[in-house]
């Protein structure tokens, strides 16, 4: 049964791109808003009077969602917002080192290069290969690179370009036991994956519930661990560092009001997960497992129509697949609208009105092609798309 009625999305679009934004569903943007129009009726009652509490609620919900204590959780725009927070925090001197890995996300494997730049420390980055054979691999690469100048080790939980879903928890136990924090950009994992952040224990975790959770733009939390959170800063100081409150925790007092801005997304993040999880009668987990198999369905349909095999077990995938398209037939090409990453990109979405990301990677440079499964997605989708790409 075909859900997209649920969704503003244009139907003139075939849209396999829900893994950059996500979209959120009528239902949902109806309950932004109605706090919208309470906080407008009476922004002082809402945003000094109501919203503390209005906080609470939301993150309370969040933290049932992804199994972690509400003290722990703050809200923020999004995940690279919270990785730029934890990584400003550290203090690091000359000769450190922070691990990433050449899957991680540009904007934040930016981040810390800019962290490390500034104490004279330096970025080491951990080579998974791809196509590969199992999680193991990435394991591999990262403990390669560990040594005892290691500080943080920032690594996702589902890449960004690759459409990976990463050994985390693996990661986080042997970085454990060799002293090392972990910070995880989880920003698709939070309704692709099922979470327990209470037992994961990484130091760090941040995931967007605009994305795969289908709350509003700019919906996304930040998860610190108690012995951590001493460390951790917003990026913007506002009153809270002045504040002589003890009845919160200090990350609460310093995360919850940064300045003025409109709270209603992370607000909202309630009715989209309780919306998400009404979809089928199986509620989430159905939810994901029909995504997933949707999202294994369109990577097996587009290797069959190029000729490639699989790049990675079906046990690392989630609700998006990476295809690797064949070298012979599609070159990363550059001099494309820079709207776009590659023309083969820009040519799908002016000539057949398909929107989904064809992006370089890897040295020398391949053309990967990332398709996304959502509740709106049908497999006569994915069809189009091979038949766009043979002609």
């Amino acid at each position: 049964m075909h859900l997209d009625h649920h969704f503003a999305l244009d139907p003139s679009v075939t849209f396999l791109n829900h893994g950059s934004f996500g979209a959120a569903p009528r239902a949902v943007l109806a309950a932004q808003q109605r706090l919208r129009d309470r906080m407008e009726a009476q922004p002082v009652q809402f945003l000094v009077r109501d919203l503390e509490g209005l906080l609470d609620e939301a993150r309370a919900a969040v933290g049932a969602f992804v199994d972690a204590p509400t003290d722990d959780l703050v809200f923020v725009p999004n995940a690279t917002h919270a990785v730029n927070a934890v990584l400003r925090s550290l203090t690091l001197s000359p000769g450190d080192e922070l691990v990433v890995t050449d899957h991680g996300y540009a904007a934040c494997t930016n981040a810390a290069r800019f962290a490390a730049e500034r104490a004279g420390a330096r970025v080491v980055t951990a080579e998974v290969p791809f196509p590969l054979r199992s999680p193991g691999a990435v394991l591999d690469a990262i403990t390669r690179v560990l040594s005892p100048r290691t500080r943080l080790v920032l690594v996702d939980h589902v890449t960004s370009p690759t459409a990976l879903v990463f050994p985390v928890e693996d990661i986080v136990h042997v970085c454990q036991r060799a002293g090392v924090d972990v910070l995880v950009d989880g920003a698709h994992a939070p309704g692709m994956i099922p979470l327990s952040l209470r037992s994961l224990g990484a130091a760090f975790y941040t995931g967007n519930l605009h994305k795969w959770a289908c709350a509003p733009k700019g919906a996304a939390f930040l998860h610190v661990h108690p012995s951590q959170q001493h460390r951790v800063r917003p990026l913007v100081i506002s009153h809270g560092a002045s504040s002589r409150r003890t009845d919160r925790s200090r990350l609460a007092v310093e995360f919850d009001w940064m300045g003025t801005l409109d709270p209603t997304a992370a607000l909202s993040a309630p009715a989209a997960i309780d919306f998400m999880g009404s979809l089928l009668s199986g509620g989430w987990d159905a939810l994901r497992a029909a995504n997933r198999a949707l999202a294994l369905e369109a990577r097996d349909m587009l290797c069959d129509a190029l000729g490639v095999s699989p790049p990675a077990p079906d046990a690392m995938i989630g609700s998006m697949a990476t295809v690797p398209l064949p070298a012979e037939r599609f070159t990363p090409a550059r001099g494309c609208d820079p709207t776009f990453e590659d023309r083969l990109q820009q040519r799908l979405w002016e000539q057949h009105r398909i929107e989904v990301p064809v992006m370089p990677w890897g040295s020398p440079p391949r053309a990967l092609l990332r398709v996304s499964a959502q509740a709106y997605n049908h497999a006569g989708q994915y069809r189009a798309l091979a038949r766009a790409l043979a002609g």
